[in-house]
């Protein structure tokens, strides 16, 4: 990509929650099944969706990417890092705002904040800050 934006790097974002998700769980090394993976099909699905099921492993490149993605977080402080995280993990901007006791308004300017700092770090401009709180106080000055 030659151009980030604050859309593709949510969509980026977005996509290694998804591949994390797809990941196999860890196990206990010894323990092993010999069954081979496959897919289900739609109506095979309805019984075990309840019982823990895992989709299909995702393939190389999405784990490649997902990689990639979180290392973007060193950018951000920890703060924004669970802002991001959460929100593309589909939680809503009320349980987000709960967790970190402020207006869902004032969470989604964080969020949009440190977006546009991942994207202008991955474009190479230069990045004023890292951190929401920095950004605030030098819009304040």
């Amino acid at each position: 990509m030659c151009e980030w934006t604050s859309e593709t790097v949510a969509a980026r974002f977005s996509e290694a929650v998804e591949t994390a998700r797809r990941l196999p769980p860890v196990r206990v090394q010894g323990y092993f099944s010999t069954w081979p993976a496959f897919i289900r099909e739609g109506w095979e699905r309805y019984s075990i969706e309840g019982r823990g099921y895992r989709p299909i492993a995702p393939c190389p490149e999405a784990i490649d990417r997902m990689l990639e993605t979180m290392r973007w977080m060193q950018i951000l402080d920890v703060e924004s890092r669970h802002i991001v995280w959460m929100r593309a993990s589909h939680y809503e901007w009320s349980q987000i705002a709960k967790r970190f006791g402020c207006a869902a308004r004032t969470v989604q300017r964080r969020r949009n904040i440190a977006l546009s700092i991942i994207a202008e770090k991955l474009n190479g401009m230069s990045v004023v800050s890292a951190s929401y709180k920095a950004v605030r106080n030098h819009a304040d000055n």
